[in-house]
């Protein structure tokens, strides 16, 4: 058995049919196997977990969003998460409902690795004090708040001015986020356990505007210019909203902190790459 599992926090996403069910299997489970077991139902909004750092395991039960908010609140206690599918395998939960007990089983021991990922540390200035900060394992978005329209925004590399972006808005991708918006923004598609972000402006008016792989140390800052057209608001992972106003800047490094994803056994992330783009690699005979 994996040194120092005793105890296993089952995140279930009460929205997926067949999620509630599934968690008191899990939770059964583990206690045949000797473990403690906690199951805690999310419904896709903000909710709240346990004390966070008396487990040593957790499985969620949902898609890719469920690991999303699972990443944010766990990646600062070193709680690795094994994330199980109730849909179409997603680019992080690549675990099947099916496949649970056998990925739990081979876990625990020893059979299965895991991949750490970089996440995102955001924070939103305004008027010399820090406003709000939020932790991202997919992307920090800048953009206009309802209706698509243009905004204005000063992006600045570690102190180093790089330019006004005019677009629909400026976003910062992880490498686990880059199969995600920033794919569909134009980013590139990084492999998930790269030491790397993406700065993606998203639909920008001049052309000559392309995405950029940073190395992991810069530090981002997006300042929201005078005159905006249209309300601002940021994003970290498609999940929190927050309204900025002019003047407004937003910091994004990576976080000293990792989301600890159980990685599986039965499918390498190039191929649900291939099976999720549909890519051919062939011509059929």
């Amino acid at each position: 058995m994996k040194d120092q599992i005793r105890s296993v926090l089952v995140i279930a996403n009460t929205v997926k049919p067949g999620a509630h069910e599934l968690a008191g299997e899990i939770e059964s489970y583990c206690i045949r196997r000797g473990l403690q077991a906690q199951v805690v139902l999310y419904d896709g909004e903000a909710s709240s977990l346990p004390e966070k750092d008396g487990f040593d395991l957790a499985v969620t039960l949902g898609g890719d969003g469920t690991v999303l908010f699972a990443s944010r609140v766990l990646a600062g206690h070193n709680v690795p998460i094994l994330p199980v599918n109730l849909g179409d395998f997603g680019f992080i939960s690549e675990v099947g409902h099916d496949e649970w007990q056998q990925a739990l089983e081979r876990y625990l021991a020893g059979g299965i690795d895991i991949g750490d990922r970089l996440v995102l540390d955001v924070e939103v200035l305004r008027e010399g004090g820090r406003l709000c900060a939020f932790r991202g394992l997919n992307d920090a978005v800048v953009s206009s708040e309802g209706i698509s329209r243009m905004v204005r925004l000063t992006v600045r590399l570690s102190d180093q001015y790089l330019g006004v972006y005019r677009a629909d808005g400026v976003m910062v991708a992880t490498p686990t986020g880059s199969t995600a918006y920033s794919a569909a923004a134009g980013g590139p598609i990084l492999h998930p356990e790269m030491e790397a972000m993406i700065l993606n402006p998203i639909c920008p008016f001049t052309l000559s505007h392309r995405p950029i792989v940073i190395p992991p140390d810069e530090v981002v800052e997006i300042q929201i210019a005078q005159e905006q057209r249209t309300q601002v608001a940021l994003t970290v992972d498609g999940q929190t909203m927050t309204p900025l106003v002019q003047g407004d800047t937003v910091i994004v490094r990576a976080s000293p902190k990792k989301a600890r994803i159980v990685r599986s056994d039965r499918r390498t992330f190039y191929e649900v790459l291939r099976s999720k783009l549909n890519w051919a690699g062939g011509l059929d005979d």
